[in-house]
């Protein structure tokens, strides 16, 4: 045994922080996790404690190490990863000027639709390659700017959650170039760019963001206090990854240059992306919508990304729960999910339309409306329960679709992660509606590999990303699933309706966001 043969990836998301062990061919050793919590407030805020959040990743990464042999000493680095977007803001002291605003956060919608339409927008998407939304950090800072403005006197620096736990556990203020860059930088030079801040009218809070670093070439040391707390060795290596969406795809094997594949991201959101090889291959498009972020090196991922992916299905079953709750049956959400696939299979496509646009934020992808929200539509007397939520599985499929064609085609195959992955129904309606082979990865855990991996490079244990891709990603990829030939047709047809009434839906939206507003 190496006195030094493992690496611990931190993922800490929007519902699960998690700490795994993995050795340096990146077998998955040992687990630790804890659930996270978020409040919603009542006026579209949703926010969530910095210090638990601290405590909660303190807590996972001290089960981790004492379920783990001489863990602290075999330890050869730590990286971090979690959710993205938001804004955690901090002090000069370090300590958190307000609870963390997470990418659910709907408060700046109205912020968001002025930036959009604003004259400079094509100045910061030029610059950024990734449209304007609700959720990020650019936006919430431009919000509190005009609504609490002593948020930001009282700040700085803006974190991101990783960028926070990285903090804690080095003493270092610091942000990665995946999230500082698609927020403010620029795609081309991966550094800050002065014509997006400015753009942003954000040119007298600039101090707020701190340096941007590569994880993949440079490390921090764990203090002696974050030492104590989780039971690791001071001076440990801890290198920052990149948002959790992008270690997915590292993860995952989005990071593949021979085989270009897409990947799909199915957990809380939907990431639906594509491998671009450099910055020439960066695609822009009309709407200005979608991000793009840089892996180390040179090479890129774009992506389209719906608001609200598996929420739908929790919140469907949420409402089944409910119902049940009526009658005093206790029914827990989990208990019906274990049998959801056998019900959506059995039901009818096409006898109900969902768009799955269930979060307050609205939509980010590929179109960026705050007022978005669910339907179902095409509803009659003969539509059951089975064919909703076989319409919400439908609905999932045919938004990805949409994210895909928005980005130039759907890639000749898929990878796909995240929490649907493991349904048999969701992975064969996929293939179909996608018209592509999928495949899965025997990595649970893709965000804490990918993370992982990020570490191995800067370790030197790696000559580059491609390299560790070699070692942690390929054994792990299963066989593909091939697209049902009698279900692809069916999915074009339904893609065209689909389309037909998410385009007609804007008007809607904007009516019913004006009622709600005038009720409240």
């Amino acid at each position: 045994m190496s006195e030094k043969d493992l690496i611990i990836g931190v993922d800490a998301g929007t519902s699960v922080i998690k700490a795994v062990a993995f050795d340096l061919s990146g077998h998955q050793i040992a687990l630790a996790s804890r659930r996270n919590e978020y409040t919603s407030l009542a006026n579209g805020g949703v926010e969530q404690d910095m210090n638990r959040t601290w405590r909660d990743t303190v807590a996972v990464l001290g089960q981790l190490v004492d379920s783990v042999p001489e863990c602290a000493s075999r330890c050869a680095a730590v990286a971090v990863t979690g959710q993205g977007d938001g804004t955690w803001l901090i002090d000069r002291n370090g300590e958190p000027v307000h609870d963390g605003w997470l990418w659910l956060d709907a408060r700046a919608a109205e912020t968001s639709r002025h930036l959009a339409e604003g004259a400079e927008c094509h100045v910061i998407y030029q610059r950024t390659a990734t449209g304007i939304n609700v959720c990020q950090m650019r936006t919430h800072l431009c919000w509190m700017r005009d609504n609490a403005p002593d948020l930001i006197k009282r700040a700085s620096t803006a974190f991101h959650c990783k960028d926070w736990l990285y903090f804690k556990l080095t003493g270092v203020r610091v942000s990665d170039i995946s999230e500082g860059v698609f927020t403010f930088g620029d795609y081309r030079t991966r550094t800050y760019s002065p014509e997006v801040i400015d753009a942003l009218g954000l040119a007298d809070h600039k101090e707020l963001l701190p340096p941007i670093i590569d994880g993949s070439v440079v490390s921090h040391g764990l203090s002696d206090e974050a030492a104590k707390a989780c039971g690791l060795t001071q001076g440990t290596p801890i290198c920052l990854g990149l948002v959790d969406v992008m270690c997915s795809a590292l993860g995952a094997g989005l990071y593949d240059p021979a085989a270009a594949p897409g990947l799909t991201i199915l957990g809380s959101t939907g990431m639906h992306m594509r491998f671009v090889p450099d910055a020439e291959a960066v695609v822009l498009n009309d709407a200005q919508c979608g991000y793009t972020m840089p892996f180390p090196g040179g090479a890129f991922a774009q992506m389209q990304t719906n608001m609200a992916a598996t929420l739908n299905i929790d919140w469907a079953l949420g409402i089944a729960s409910q119902i049940c709750a009526t009658q005093n049956m206790r029914v827990e959400p989990e208990m019906l999910l274990a049998a959801i696939d056998d019900l959506v299979i059995g039901a009818r496509p096409g006898s109900a339309f969902y768009h799955p646009y269930i979060s307050s934020a609205g939509e980010r992808g590929p179109f960026t409306n705050p007022d978005a929200r669910a339907s179902w539509t095409g509803l009659d007397q003969g539509t059951t329960w089975a064919d909703m939520l076989r319409a919400v599985f439908d609905g999932l499929i045919l938004a990805g679709r949409d994210c895909y064609e928005t980005m130039g085609n759907v890639p000749g195959e898929i990878r796909l992660t995240g929490g649907a992955a493991k349904s048999k129904a969701f992975r064969t309606l996929l293939a179909a509606g996608l018209g592509a082979p999928v495949r899965t990865i025997a990595q649970p855990e893709a965000g804490a590999a990918g993370a992982a991996m990020i570490a191995a490079v800067q370790q030197g244990l790696f000559e580059d990303v491609a390299s560790a891709v070699d070692v942690w990603v390929k054994p792990h990829l299963n066989d593909a699933e091939l697209p049902d030939e009698e279900l692809m047709p069916l999915y074009n047809g339904l893609f065209d309706t689909y389309l037909e009434t998410r385009r007609a839906l804007p008007h809607v939206w904007s009516s019913q966001s004006k009622a709600r507003r005038e009720l409240s």
